[in-house]
């Protein structure tokens, strides 16, 4: 059964001597505010480490199987859901490309549902979805700089192809047995109308995250490091044996982050995110940092987790006004905070204990739920 309260949460978690989450568009440095000066982290990265737990302690079972996971082909999954409810779509088809055009088709951009690849014997072959759209793959294959042999050859394909999409009814079903598959669509949603894939429609999740933001400013440091090896032998031999690569490493000597987040009782009700989900979540934020150490990450923790769990599903507080009753405060502002003792998390302006409950609005109950 679905959740039937809606709730508001605050995230507390820190990072020392690592880079909690890098920015590829700058070199992978810490992510940060140019304005301010403080760090972020993104909700996307956030989530990861929550799949990447659920994954963990359940190791992709039923219900708690990941739809993003690492090298994961997507369309896989909506196709194992339609063969589970018995829907039988197009066939999936291998065409053989002449070697007179299999070098423009393996560089061009195929619209989707066309793709190229090779055989297992080396040789090129064209493959058709069994559910892309005829119609919409012909439009684009016309508007394409695709010289006229090639075009031919596509529109030739298409028309021995044998796909067949969904219809609405049956999208609808695949997308519930989506949901009652995998753990992270029924808690974060997803968008499953993918082209090359039998359609799964779009999944609204319940649990929504935002961007977390340090208190404080961060200063981001970069390291030379130096490893002791080459990769080739050219390098080897430009180096006259001494065989040093140089690289750079980015780190927060440290910064405390606050997300807020929030979970929509409707949309559970759409979805099926039911306690048991709800439970793992909040185990999952409170310990997937545990399992995500590595040399960039060594240190980070999480050191709160506030839940305003409302008596009714529309709820009975503004989100803002609950999320004002948490504050961090720096103990000594002469110091610069370099660990979690260095502040103070008050809520209405005392320190509250893990487990601990209290009423911060009519109708709405906070608990501290991060086991720290």
């Amino acid at each position: 059964m679905a959740i039937q309260n809606r709730y508001d949460f605050v995230l507390l978690f820190d990072v020392k001597d690592g880079n909690p989450n890098g920015d590829p568009d700058a070199g992978n440095l810490p992510r940060l505010d140019p304005e301010t000066g403080k760090g972020l982290v993104t909700d996307v990265c956030v989530k990861r480490k929550v799949r990447n737990y659920v994954a963990i302690k359940h190791q992709y079972q039923e219900r708690y199987d990941i739809y993003v996971k690492e090298k994961a082909v997507l369309g896989r999954a909506h196709t194992t859901a339609f063969q589970e409810l018995g829907i039988k779509l197009g066939q999936d088809m291998n065409i053989s490309v002449p070697d007179s055009i299999a070098k423009e088709i393996a560089e061009a951009e195929l619209p989707e549902g066309l793709s190229y690849d090779t055989d297992d014997e080396d040789k090129p072959i064209l493959l058709i979805s069994g559910v892309l759209d005829k119609k919409e793959v012909k439009k684009a294959i016309k508007e394409s700089d695709l010289s006229k042999n090639t075009q031919t050859f596509l529109n030739k394909a298409l028309t021995d192809a044998k796909s067949r999409k969904p219809t609405g009814e049956e999208t609808e079903r695949g997308k519930d047995r989506m949901c009652e598959r995998f753990y992270d669509i029924r808690t974060f949603g997803a968008v499953m109308s993918l082209k090359s894939a039998p359609n799964c429609g779009q999944v609204r999740g319940p649990v929504q995250l935002t961007f977390a933001r340090s208190v404080d400013p961060i200063v981001a440091l970069e390291h030379s490091i130096t490893r002791m090896a080459v990769a080739t032998e050219a390098e080897a031999e430009k180096q006259g044996g001494d065989n040093r690569t140089m690289g750079r490493k980015h780190t927060v000597p440290y910064g405390l982050y606050v997300a807020h987040g929030f979970i929509s009782s409707h949309l559970a009700n759409q979805t099926g995110f039911s306690e048991e989900d709800l439970s793992l979540l909040w185990e999952s934020l409170a310990n997937m940092f545990e399992h995500d150490r590595s040399a960039a990450r060594g240190e980070m923790t999480t050191r709160g987790l506030y839940v305003f769990k409302h008596d009714s599903s529309l709820g009975n507080a503004h989100a803002h006004r609950l999320f004002n009753c948490v504050t961090v405060q720096r103990k000594d502002n002469e110091r610069v905070p370099r660990e979690f003792a260095d502040y103070s998390v008050l809520v209405n302006g005392n320190e509250m204990a893990v487990g601990a409950q209290l009423s911060p609005a009519q109708g709405v109950t906070l608990t501290r739920m991060d086991n720290r």
